[in-house]
Order: C-alpha cells, then sequence, then structure tokens
C-alpha cells in the first residue's frame, strides 16, 4: 500500500508505481525461491524502484520528489512474516483476539510531515521480520489511523479493527473481494467518517494467510 503525498504533483502516480514495482518484485520472487528476500534484496528492490522513478522524473522534465508516496507492505509465509515501511502509514497484525501495532506511524520533523521512498539521499525504511503469530493484518494511510489507533497510548483500537475484519474473516473468496472492497469504500467514504478525519483513508485487511 502507498500513499501519494498531497504536496506531490504526481503522487498518486508515484503511489501506483510503487505498488506494482513491489509487487511484481515479490511475485516474482516468491515463484523462485523458498524462503522470502533479505534485508539486503529488499533494499537493492527499493533502490531499483528509486531509480525508475527519477528516470520517470527525467523524462516529464520535473524532480523525483513530484512523485512523493508513503509505503506500508507485508509478506507472510507460514514461517514469518515481513514489514516494509516507510512514512506515516501503519501495520497492524491480530494476535489472539488483540491488535499488534507492526509498524508505527513516522512523521517528519515538521508538524503533517513525513517520510517518502523518494527522500534524499534514502529513505528511511523500516524492515521488520516478525514471528509466524498473526491471523490477519491490516494496513491503512494516516487518515485511517486517526480512525484506528491511540496515538497516546501507542495502540489500535479493537473495537475498531474487530468489526473491519469479520466480513474478511468468514468469507468463501480469496484475493481481491470486490463487493466487500466496494462496501468498504463506501463506508470510508461515508459523513461519518469524514467528519472525523479529511486524510486520504486507504485500508487493506487480510485474513486466513
Amino acid at each position: 500500500m502507498s500513499d501519494g503525498a498531497g504536496s506531490a504533483k504526481f503522487g498518486a502516480f508515484g503511489a501506483w508505481l510503487i505498488c506494482r514495482f513491489l509487487s511484481v518484485r515479490f511475485r516474482e520472487w516468491v515463484h523462485e525461491n523458498p524462503r522470502l528476500p533479505t534485508d539486503e534484496d529488499l533494499w537493492y528492490w527499493i533502490d531499483e524502484l528509486r531509480d525508475r522513478i527519477s528516470a520517470k522524473a527525467a523524462r516529464q522534465g520535473t524532480i523525483p520528489r513530484q512523485f512523493a508516496a508513503t509505503l506500508a507492505a507485508i509478506v507472510v509465509t507460514p514461517e514469518e512474516a515481513v514489514t516494509l515501511h516507510i512514512g506515516d502509514s501503519a501495520i497492524v497484525g491480530r494476535k489472539s483476539g488483540e491488535w499488534d501495532v507492526l509498524c508505527w506511524p513516522e512523521n517528519g520533523e515538521y508538524a503533517s510531515s513525513t517520510y517518502f521512498v523518494t527522500d534524499d539521499p534514502e529513505p528511511r525504511l523500516n524492515i521488520i521480520r516478525h514471528p509466524r503469530e498473526h491471523s490477519a493484518f491490516a494496513l491503512f494511510s494516516d487518515g485511517v489511523g486517526e480512525l484506528a489507533l491511540s496515538y497516546q497510548e501507542r495502540t489500535a483500537y479493537k473495537r475498531f479493527f474487530d468489526p473491519m475484519i469479520r466480513p474478511v474473516d468468514v468469507a468463501s473468496g480469496e484475493g481481491h473481494l470486490v463487493e466487500l472492497s466496494a462496501k468498504l469504500a463506501t463506508y470510508l467514504a461515508g459523513q461519518s467518517v469524514c467528519d472525523r478525519t479529511d486524510d486520504d483513508k486507504t485500508l487493506v485487511l487480510i485474513s486466513g494467510c
């Protein structure tokens, strides 16, 4: 998941490019390798991604900062889960009925600022390997974080995530669940949610992995 910077002219495209590039890299890797990539491999992919953004910026006659976007990603195997995180999005996981914050949002030096894949001289990338103890995960942007996290206690709200994940737990399909995704989008765009947060509201729910 990636959230384009509101101040970046091509932030939305930068977010799309980040998601597309890493999903292809992970798909290729898992197809050919029994284990997850090393931290060195993951850093190499991020460097390759940044080179692609720089090349795209050059063709557009602009700078990579105009493609600025955050990153929150997770890859799960039967043995472990690996998270990649840059910026003010977050990742949580459900374990024994409770929700652990696996990646806490990171803000920049100034209020309302954060970190991006395009930062110079290098991004503030956090790679964390977690024991395979969680039965569900949620990745979300800063707008959802305002609803789902207690910033004072640095915890996730169980009362937010339990009803969100329940339809995914019992769904019969796999992969992208179109009908549930449409209902979730409608809820996040509803007045009751928008009255509480005006930032981007992206939420990815994963269960049964």
